[in-house]
């Protein structure tokens, strides 16, 4: 690829993710919290929702192995990433429209959810085993690859802050579109669901891959085939597992816990949780304009190390001051704070986590003499996935366990109040007001705990694990390239 080509697709390819980011935050993240507070649930109907998300989550993470290997099969005059790039993101925008744009409630709506969840789970798939299948073709110098690597996630995060930040605000609260929650998911759904394949044209139409690949026949369809890569591949098995437990521990804060906790010990303002959310954000966008310049520095395992003991300091600020300090602004930016010291470590583990499973395309080439890059690069949504249904599942049982529920159903009945023009603003403010005032110590303090500990446990348990099990360090990944380049050119 040369320098010309190379200069534009590092614009071209990351700017296409963008929307694609809001889209994954708008669902994955508060999909959930747009059911709480507007629809009214029995434990048995949660419980029904959480067991859909867990099954279309995990059917979708095994989807992503095959859905890598039909692109690998793929061969158009388009290539084979860029048709499944513009099917995924337009079906994809048409169902998550669907899922925030709906009044049934009840069992009915249980069943609305199944259908969408299932369908959004084979639509997200297309684009973004694509998407990501791309970057070995874009480039196989080590730190072409880790700018493309950094930009795509900084561009990632770009549209994942913007969204993180701008729907608690336009959702909940005092600033709601519409006055109410309902309507205002509606609405913010709908500006997302026409930003996402905009963006995505400028991958679309701006990127160029190497397409040296067609010259090869196509492999053929074969879930055996997808085996049979994990399965000779050690590194990649092994980074499947340590990312898994990565991503588990980023996540349960966004995954629902967090934002509870929040609008439980400071008030249901969306304004709260965006600040939350954009302050803890903040420094994971200097990792990702700066990460490849700091990887020319410091080896990826010694910087783990560091951003481990960041994150510790962190997560004992935040357990601290939630445990013992009184509800202030002083208590929150306290928390803030800790949790932007925790983001930056584990985001700095999630970089090295894609980088080191990208990694791998070599080694397989190496050890076994095929690329395999879209079956490999499928890993890191199957087990982002996998990581997803796993924090549901802790999310549920913290919901039961501290009885979320009972003061969630009663927020969701004032908001429904107010689309139907029952009561007022003011008059659902107040009552809200009244029911966050009835939760016990106990139930804030069990949100936190889970918000704190269980991630802490799970990042020193992520760092020793690829301390010890990952051997393709820097030096061991260019002996690699090289002998490659060897038999190629000999």
């Amino acid at each position: 690829m040369d320098k010309k080509t190379t200069k534009r697709n590092l614009w071209m390819f990351p700017l296409g993710t963008v929307g694609r980011d809001m889209i994954y935050q708008l669902f994955n993240n508060f999909i959930l919290t747009f059911i709480l507070f507007t629809k009214q649930l029995t434990v048995g109907q949660l419980g029904a929702i959480t067991g859909i998300m867990i099954a279309a989550r995990i059917f979708d993470a095994l989807n992503d192995p095959v859905m890598g290997n039909i692109i690998d099969r793929t061969r158009t005059k388009w290539g084979k990433f860029k048709p499944w790039l513009l099917i995924g993101i337009l079906t994809t925008s048409i169902v998550v429209y669907l899922a925030f744009n709906t009044d049934l409630q009840g069992w009915s709506f249980v069943v609305f959810f199944g259908i969408i969840y299932f369908a959004y789970s084979i639509t997200y798939t297309m684009h973004d085993i694509s998407y990501w299948g791309m970057v070995p073709s874009l480039s196989r110098d080590a730190h072409t690859r880790n700018q493309f690597t950094s930009r795509a996630n900084l561009f990632a995060g770009i549209g994942g802050t913007l969204a993180s930040v701008l729907i608690p605000l336009l959702t909940t609260g005092d600033m709601a579109l519409g006055g109410n929650a309902a309507f205002a998911f509606g609405r913010v759904a709908l500006i997302i669901c026409v930003l996402a394949p905009l963006f995505l044209c400028f991958t679309i139409f701006g990127a160029r891959e190497d397409r040296s690949y067609e010259k090869e026949p196509a492999p053929p369809i074969s879930f055996k085939k997808i085996i049979s890569v994990l399965k000779k591949n050690d590194q990649l098995l092994w980074m499947t597992l340590i990312f898994l437990i990565q991503q588990v521990g980023q996540n349960i804060v966004l995954g629902g816990v967090g934002s509870n906790y929040i609008y439980f010990e400071f008030g249901y303002q969306g304004g709260y949780w965006s600040l939350f959310t954009t302050v803890g954000m903040a420094a994971t966008a200097f990792l990702m304009v700066f990460y490849p310049a700091i990887s020319k520095k410091i080896d990826r395992k010694p910087f783990m190390a560091k951003m481990l003991i960041l994150a510790t300091v962190g997560y004992v600020l935040m357990f601290a001051t939630g445990a013992f300090m009184p509800s202030s602004m002083v208590k929150f930016w306290a928390i803030t704070i800790g949790y932007m010291m925790v983001n930056f470590g584990f985001y700095s583990y999630y970089l090295i986590m894609m980088i080191s499973i990208l990694n791998t395309v070599e080694y397989n080439e190496y050890k076994n003499g095929e690329r395999n890059d879209a079956i490999i690069a499928s890993i890191r949504p199957f087990v982002t996935k996998l990581g997803s249904a796993v924090v549901v599942g802790i999310t549920y049982l913290t919901y039961v366990i501290f009885g979320v529920t009972t003061y969630t159903n009663q927020i969701s009945e004032y908001e429904q109040q107010v689309n139907q023009g029952l009561i007022t603003e003011e008059a659902k403010a107040a009552g809200i007001e009244q029911v966050i005032s009835q939760i016990t110590q106990g139930q804030r303090f069990g949100l936190l705990l889970m918000i704190t500990i269980v991630p802490l446990i799970l990042m020193i348990l992520c760092f020793f694990l690829y301390k010890n099990k990952y051997k393709l360090d820097e030096k061991e990944y260019d002996r690699i390239c090289a002998e490659l380049e060897a038999k190629k050119q000999g």
